[in-house]
């Protein structure tokens, strides 16, 4: 059962960038934005799509299963935190294991950087930044029960199906009312903890 956490409504993102900027403003990340926005058919269409973090449940998050250094930490809440810089060797195993393409890492500082849902401000109940300020309401932070209230009819998804791999995620996307079951995932996962997917 889904707490608080953010729903992303691609049918509702208008490419602003709005949450890039938010985001390179939070506390959390000084300077740096964790958020990206994709136009997947430039120049074609104004389809845009805001890719953050999933926060993945199961099985454990990718990226921390496979950090040797033990850097990923995930919180009892579900938040998969950003590398801790004390223990990141900037080895990339990270980048390779997320089936959704967020971390990155910075080889200037050696350093795995990654939305960690603005973990200064959710741990005291507050929004993340990107959602206090997306206009249209593509990013929503709240429950289920407030998404559904606000928004009668939609569907959400937090499973998302990689070949034959499902992974269970924190973060919830909204999907057509219609859709049932897993979403396919944009990125084959190729192994998880060293083994083949």
């Amino acid at each position: 059962m889904l707490g608080r956490t953010l729903f992303i409504d691609p049918g509702r993102c208008i490419g602003c960038q709005a949450c890039v900027s938010a985001c390179r403003e939070c506390d959390s990340h000084r300077g740096t934005s964790m958020i990206h926005v994709d136009y997947p058919d430039a120049g074609h269409s104004t389809a845009a799509l805001p890719t953050v973090c999933m926060h993945c449940e199961d099985p454990v998050a990718p990226c921390a299963e496979v950090c040797p250094a033990e850097a990923i930490l995930v919180t009892a809440d579900g938040v998969v935190q950003t590398a801790d810089p004390t223990r990141c060797i900037g080895c990339g195993n990270c980048v390779g294991a997320c089936p959704f393409g967020v971390p990155q890492v910075d080889p200037a500082q050696k350093l795995q950087l990654k939305c960690n849902l603005c973990y200064d401000r959710t741990s005291a109940g507050l929004a993340p930044m990107c959602a206090t300020v997306c206009p249209s309401g593509a990013l929503f932070y709240g429950t289920l029960e407030q998404l559904t209230t606000e928004r009668p009819g939609v569907s959400v998804v937090t499973e998302f199906a990689f070949g034959e791999v499902v992974v269970s995620t924190g973060v919830a996307m909204v999907a057509p009312a219609s859709h049932r079951g897993p979403v396919p995932g944009g990125l084959p996962l190729v192994e998880v903890n060293g083994r083949p997917a």
